[in-house]
């Protein structure tokens, strides 16, 4: 467990005197709950938890077990996920991973082809070879373990309930299904064939009722067995066979599979403005990016002025195309490679990175990563790696819970594509998790830190975020999924709630603007009047798009209760256990 150091809020204590004073001390939560998350169904699950007196540890894992039946798309059983847990007695937070890894049998050419180059992207996602072993279950046994309250079989009678009674299809799982089209691996897929399509080879439509009674079974496995259902007997064969299936079969095995090892680690925290931000680290890129692109843009605009600035709009999209040069070049799995994580937040380098910045013009389209080496000396760490921009698609699901005595857990939780390899078994999907690392090892003649290797947990943009005042209470839980795109959507509502003043809802509808390249992917439709027109006018390239992959969850504490948000542009919905539970 980490005890919360309070010397890094004051760092930057001249940019934390231009911003505006403290907020009100946050409020004891009082003996009520919430829950954010994709599906109400999920989230009365969690509710459910709260009510009988769970922790938000047992809440989360609730949900996400009914998160798995219903919105099987995004997450699930067969992947992995990382779950920050803050204990508000302690003020400490455990972060917990559980990222899959690459089966031992997994080389640096896991993806490319016979004539030597990367396999095309399709081919690579729907394939055995994409996935690694499912760790989400032993990750929630670990968390319980240090968290948890209600008794491990308690967290899942909602969802083999809702399994075995059925539950009735929403129109993003439907809507998924069909942009499918009929030659999808998935509806060619022996088991996933039968249960998303119906004996004509029609997808299952909006409101169609549907059980999984082998869903049901394994979570009743789970009940008895924990992790180790998933690791040995039935469902581990099942998992297997279906991995190991042509075409393009992967090497994992049974030993891959009960060599699934989630950790307890520290999170990676950093300060902004009067806060501090925490979040997962290595193998995930999400507290790195998140905190670089936050302390750049503090540095770039001191006094901010809202989401009708084009100063601001610049410059938190200059500090995104930076984050995301330095997070696309150095981050990885650091147990296989050395990642520079603290020299990459050190605030003396965001400041050397900060001066980049003119909102007035626009970057160049290709924006080199800088040398985090400058900060803690030693040799250049800059051409130790050759360029990579490895795809990520949005998929995934996050959720964020404040229990009744105000413990709160951040979840971010994935299958990684859309159905995720589009092999299913024992249920659920599993993921195609593999197809993270670079598909390419090589790059610039030089190797690539998110290449494939045996054992090795593919590099994450999820970033759960915890946001702690400067007293260590809490203040803000909040995620979303959307592939590489997540740290900007995270970023931009951190920025909203507390930049801008906004109220957690209204940050999460935001425009959503994806600077990662020189191309941002915008939701001109969400802007403010004549933004769009001025940052063209500044020569940022941007790409209109309708309603983002993003499905932000998040939940604030202020000094008169919770503030809640869940994204428009999914499902989800924000609920405190004084609500009352939705049809199923």
């Amino acid at each position: 467990m980490r005890r919360l150091s309070l010397l890094g809020l004051f760092v930057p204590l001249a940019l934390a005197a231009c911003a505006s004073p403290p907020p009100p001390a946050p409020r004891a939560t009082d003996g009520v709950g919430m829950v954010a998350a994709a599906d109400p169904r999920a989230v009365d699950a969690g509710l459910e938890m709260l009510r009988k007196g769970g922790s938000a540890t047992d809440a989360a894992i609730a949900t996400m077990a009914v998160l798995g039946l219903v919105e099987p798309q995004s997450a699930g059983i067969g992947g992995g996920a990382f779950l920050l847990n803050y204990d508000r007695a302690s003020k400490d937070i455990d972060a917990y991973d559980g990222r899959e890894r690459a089966p031992m049998g997994a080389t640096a050419n896991l993806f490319l082809g016979a004539d030597g180059k990367p396999l095309p992207y399709r081919d690579a996602v729907w394939s055995g070879l994409s996935t690694g072993a499912p760790s989400m279950i032993a990750m929630f046994e670990k968390a319980h373990a240090d968290h948890g309250r209600l008794p491990w079989r308690d967290l899942f009678e909602p969802a083999i309930k809702l399994a075995e009674e059925g539950f009735i299809v929403a129109p993003r799982l439907a809507g998924l299904l069909q942009m499918m089209g009929p030659q999808s691996a998935l509806k060619q897929d022996p088991v996933a064939g039968k249960y998303f399509y119906d004996a004509n080879g029609a997808p299952l439509a909006v409101g169609a009722r549907r059980t999984n009674p082998d869903y049901a079974a394994t979570l009743r496995a789970i009940q008895e067995r924990g992790a180790r259902a998933l690791q040995e007997g039935p469902i581990a064969d099942a998992i297997i066979a279906q991995v190991q299936r042509a075409p393009r079969g992967g090497s994992m095995t049974h030993a891959d599979l009960r060599n699934v090892t989630p950790r307890r680690l520290e999170p990676v925290c950093g300060p902004y403005r009067v806060y501090r931000v925490c979040g997962m680290g290595p193998p995930s890129s999400g507290a790195i990016a998140t905190l670089s692109t936050l302390g750049l843009y503090e540095r770039a605009r001191p006094a901010p002025e809202g989401p009708s600035s084009v100063d601001d709009w610049s410059a938190y999209m200059w500090a995104s195309r930076i984050a995301y040069a330095d997070r696309d070049h150095y981050a990885a799995d650091d147990q296989f490679v050395p990642v520079p994580t603290a020299a990459l937040t050190d605030p003396r380098y965001l400041a050397v990175r900060a001066r980049e910045i003119d909102v007035a013009k626009a970057p160049p389209a290709t924006l080199q990563p800088g040398d985090p080496s400058i900060t803690v000396g030693g040799p250049s760490l800059l051409d130790r790696w050759g360029r990579d921009r490895t795809a990520e698609m949005a998929g995934t699901t996050h959720m964020s819970v404040v229990d009744g005595d105000g413990n709160a857990v951040a979840l971010t939780a994935t299958i990684e594509s859309v159905f995720g390899s589009q092999r299913m078994a024992a249920g659920f999907l599993l993921n195609n998790q593999l197809t993270d690392f670079s598909l390419d090892p090589v790059k610039n003649g030089r190797p690539v830190a998110n290449a494939p290797a045996p054992g090795k947990r593919p590099r994450s943009s999820m970033s759960p975020t915890i946001i702690l005042d400067g007293d260590g209470r809490l203040y803000a839980v909040i995620g979303s999924p959307g592939g590489s795109a997540i740290i900007g959507y995270v970023t931009k509502t951190v920025i909203g709630v507390i930049d801008w003043k906004l109220p957690m809802q209204e940050a999460i509808n935001l425009a959503n603007i994806t600077a990662r390249t020189g191309v941002a992917a915008t939701e001109v439709n969400r802007l403010p009047p004549g933004v769009a027109d001025a940052l063209t006018a500044r020569g940022w390239t941007l790409r209109p798009t309708q309603n983002e992959a993003s499905g932000l969850h998040g939940i604030r504490i202020t000094e008169t209760g919770f503030d809640g948000g869940a994204d428009p542009r999914r499902e989800g919905v924000a609920k405190t256990t004084e609500s009352r539970p939705r049809a199923k």
